[in-house]
């Protein structure tokens, strides 16, 4: 059974928070562990429960405010549900303005990244519990493998792993379906930059995933954004040079 996790960070300045805020994070965040996509079906109320480590009443007082979010629909007889994008911050509305080669709208995409990952790991150094912290270390240690064996699908899972994993260790709902939209984007961009080699910035990236993986478990949250920082201009600037390998490609 997965116990629930704290309601507060780890420094002095806890601040009380109700048992089914909380447990509408991990719902959020055990959505992402799971790969369940909108309209997949999700586990019942009691399943719920008992992954979460709570109570029936708490995971339905959550389920009440994700669907009130448009993050879960809970049809009557047949169960719950993930719902579509349409729900919280509009995300699913994000794509119908970004346009994947607009180098403008991918640069603005990596400053908004940029700001999102400095929070996110920020976050996640003051509050990360160990089941968490193991999540992130495994997701990088996917990553390192995926390199070292020149396996772009292991190195782009291990990647999208650590990323999200770091924005559920931030225990901020908000900011985990934000990182989930700007990733979904950051994918689509990469078919026209980084995708299709595992060179270039990849064997620094592992070594960036390490830097931000020690600042959290460290507990050092500025030294921890200051880490994703790094990692997001560098990740930017490997992609201005595929494009211009791109642009100025002899085969051209």
């Amino acid at each position: 059974m997965t116990q629930a996790r704290p309601t507060h960070d780890r420094h002095p300045d806890r601040v009380y928070r109700p048992g089914y805020e909380v447990a509408a994070e991990q719902l959020l965040g055990l959505i992402t562990r799971m790969g369940l996509r909108p309209g997949d079906r999700m586990p019942t109320e009691n399943e719920l429960a008992m992954q979460l480590g709570t109570s029936r009443t708490v995971v339905r007082e959550a389920v009440k405010i994700l669907s009130a979010l448009g993050r879960i629909r809970a049809h009557k007889g047949r169960g719950l549900f993930v719902a579509d994008d349409e729900g919280m911050l509009g995300t699913g509305r994000w794509a119908s303005f970004f346009v994947p080669d607009d180098l403008d709208h991918v640069y603005m995409l990596f400053e908004f990244r940029r700001a999102q990952e400095m929070e996110t790991s920020r976050l996640a150094a003051r509050r990360a519990i160990p089941a968490e912290m193991a999540a992130i270390e495994r997701a990088a240690s996917l990553c390192r493998r995926g390199l070292e064996a020149g396996r772009e699908d292991v190195f782009t899972e291990g990647d999208d792993a650590f990323h999200r994993s770091i924005a559920v260790a931030s225990h901020n709902m908000f900011l985990q379906i934000a990182v989930n939209e700007a990733r979904r984007l950051q994918a689509q961009s990469n078919l026209f930059g980084l995708h299709g080699s595992i060179g270039g910035h990849a064997g620094q990236a592992v070594d960036e995933h390490d830097a931000i993986c020690q600042a959290i478990r460290a507990g050092d949250p500025e030294a921890a954004a200051q880490a994703a920082a790094t990692h997001i201009d560098n990740t930017l600037d490997e992609y201005r040079r595929a494009i211009q390998r791109r642009i100025f490609s002899p085969d051209r």
